[in-house]
């Protein structure tokens, strides 16, 4: 199962993963459907992790686009210290993703410029 199988079919079953403050993985739930789920959730533990970290990192995202309806596009870049720099961009209507850009290639200003290269990719019209 991949990561993304693993936290939609045990939320199916009644487990709900998220990340903890630390870091990790917090399963909610009843406590004999944690028990049925923990041996996978070990074995692809930093898997769920990223996949958790994606998940939020996108809704954080969707949630800029819905609160401000004048934006066409959002850029989030959690740090733009580390090695790639993760972006996660959605453009309304289109789509939401992430690149990962080399620290040493990563500028901010380039990347706005292409969104901006391109108003019929961020058009509401289509």
């Amino acid at each position: 199962m991949t990561p993304g199988d693993i936290i939609e079919v045990a939320e199916e079953d009644g487990v709900q993963l998220t990340l903890s403050r630390a870091g990790g993985i917090s399963a909610k739930g009843l406590k004999s459907a944690i028990d049925c789920w923990l041996p996978a959730i070990r074995q692809s533990k930093a898997a769920i992790v990223e996949k958790l970290v994606l998940e939020g990192r996108r809704a954080r995202v969707i949630a800029e686009l819905l609160e401000n309806p004048d934006f066409r596009y959002v850029i989030e870049v959690m740090d733009p210290d580390t090695d790639p720099v993760i972006i996660s961009i959605g453009i309304r209507g289109l789509a939401t993703f992430e690149i990962k850009v080399p620290q040493a290639r990563y500028n901010p200003f380039a990347l706005l410029q292409l969104l901006e290269q391109y108003p019929s990719w961020l058009s509401d019209d289509d």
